[in-house]
């Protein structure tokens, strides 16, 4: 005799089903293209060691050139005219040395990097660089197809939808695998829920696959979800009103010199030097790109920019002190090879160095040196960030693969792939399931009406729950409200 279903198994678990299955039909193809490049970017760091390897390395042996003598080098290559915004030691011997410069010709957060060894100051490579991460050419595009399909602002749609969806489907789907647990545990079958039954064949067998792997990877795909929201243009900006309205920011070192000294600055800057600097933003808003809409703030310290017409009437900074400058930040609490050090935009700012250090221990204080007196005119440490700031920190690098190294990136490109897979299985149960009376190709839906027959106080936590989700993560909510609608005309054709 059959077990009578619990009141609660008659309405949520085909409520969950048919959200699942009708969710997963739709979505899929955005979390598809999603999760593929996902773990093709957390192979990008190899990837560019291997394409890149005569930029990235330097052949001399010996002690560094003074980072002045490295600049020029730059300067002559570039031209006069070209204004620095960053530069970027050589953090261990082999590596090369990193000068950036602004160019309107190039894409917003993007540099023009040229490479250099320290040891000769031969120029190694000139390449555009991306983001706080520094990303070369090849991760760049891996990292724009990731975020926008190499679509712009539009494209960054596609990603949010798809981080929106992943959640919600990877908790629908842990309802079910719970409500089929339940159901294990009479047949004493328990054991295929977290390993798959090869021995089984067809639908049942695709089924196995697709719940017990999506058992091992669930917490995985919710953190991609969750952090990969906070990159994305609508729900990410809820997400930043929320942690400003608590005070949970990152604080940004600030690079206003005192009065005092940007009074006795005025009319005293090196003109024989380079042209003015621009400040240059470094946590942008496009560095996964930091996804980094991936995904930040300016960076701490980053002057406002210039507009075209402004760079050169900018006062220009004397590149000459640049060595003065970083050992007064060694001096201070810049203690890590990965630094970057950003010249002043104008005489009434500081110059910046800061540690850009994204491996566990996590290594970004910044520095604001007066140029004129090199005292340290303010300074932020990460280790005395609130708890929230250190989270959102961690979770970036998590995402992105850069905290952990190559075991961060393995474990990445696992989740990512068993995502991939997941959506692979999914659709073939989708064949795979009964047809529908008139010979559709094509499995048989969850039936409707789940919703109907919840009690009063389910049904209300359901709509409940849509309404928060639709206000926090507008996009889902909108494509939720059009399935509901489009969902609910044809059942009404159908009767």
């Amino acid at each position: 005799m059959a077990t009578p279903a619990a009141p609660r198994d008659r309405w949520l678990g085909p409520l969950l089903l048919r959200l699942h299955f009708y969710a997963a039909i739709l979505v899929a193809p955005f979390i598809l293209i999603s999760a593929a490049s996902g773990a093709l970017y957390a192979l990008t760091p190899q990837l560019e060691q291997l394409v890149y390897a005569e930029e990235l390395t330097a052949p001399s042996e010996g002690p560094p050139l003074p980072l002045a003598e490295q600049v020029a080098a730059a300067q002559a290559h570039v031209g006069e005219g070209a204004v620095v915004t960053a530069i970027r030691p050589a953090p261990e011997s082999g590596d090369t040395t990193r000068v950036m410069y602004a160019d309107d010709s190039l894409g917003e957060s993007e540099s023009r990097a040229i490479m250099l060894d320290p040891a000769t100051a031969e120029i190694r490579g000139d390449l555009t660089v991306y983001g706080t991460s520094g990303s070369l050419p090849l991760r760049t595009w891996v990292d724009q197809l990731h975020r926008n399909l190499h679509l712009g602002e539009v494209g960054r749609l596609y990603s949010e939808l798809s981080a929106s969806w992943l959640g919600v489907i990877a908790l629908a789907g842990l309802g079910l695998w719970v409500r089929r647990a339940r159901r294990a545990r009479r047949t004493r079958r328990a054991r295929d829920l977290l390993l798959p039954d090869l021995r089984a064949r067809g639908y049942r067998r695709t089924l196995s696959l697709h719940s017990s792997v999506g058992a091992w990877v669930l917490l995985g795909a919710l953190f991609l979800s969750a952090t990969g929201i906070t990159w994305s243009q609508y729900g990410g900006g809820n997400i930043g009103s929320i942690r400003e309205a608590f005070g949970f920011t990152t604080a940004a070192v600030s690079t206003e010199l005192p009065q005092e000294t940007t009074a006795g600055a005025e009319g005293t800057s090196d003109t024989g030097d380079m042209d003015g600097m621009e400040g240059m933003t470094g946590k942008d808003a496009g560095e996964h790109a930091e996804h980094e809409s991936h995904h930040d703030a300016p960076a701490a310290g980053a002057a406002e920019s210039a507009g075209p017409g402004e760079a050169a009437a900018a006062p220009r900074a004397d590149l000459g002190q640049i060595d003065r400058v970083l050992a007064a930040g060694r001096s201070a609490n810049i203690d890590t090879g990965l630094v970057e050090i950003r010249p002043p935009a104008d005489a009434g700012s500081a110059w910046v160095v800061e540690e850009i250090q994204r491996s566990y221990p996590t290594k970004v204080d910044a520095i604001a040196i007066d140029g004129s007196t090199l005292e340290v005119v303010d300074r932020t440490d990460f280790a005395e960030a609130d708890l929230a700031a250190k989270l959102t920190r961690w979770g970036i690098d998590l995402h992105m693969g850069s905290m952990f190294g190559l075991g961060n990136q393995i474990v990445l490109f696992v989740i990512a792939s068993a995502v991939v897979a997941m959506i692979i299985w999914g659709y073939l149960m989708w064949w795979q399931r009964p047809p529908t009376k008139g010979g559709s190709g094509f499995g048989k839906p969850p039936r409707r009406g789940a919703l109907r027959r919840a009690p009063w106080w389910g049904a209300a936590l359901v709509l409940l729950a849509a309404a928060g989700i639709g206000l926090m993560l507008p996009l889902m909510g909108v494509s939720l409200a059009a399935f509901v609608i489009v969902d609910t005309i044809v059942g009404r054709l159908r009767r």
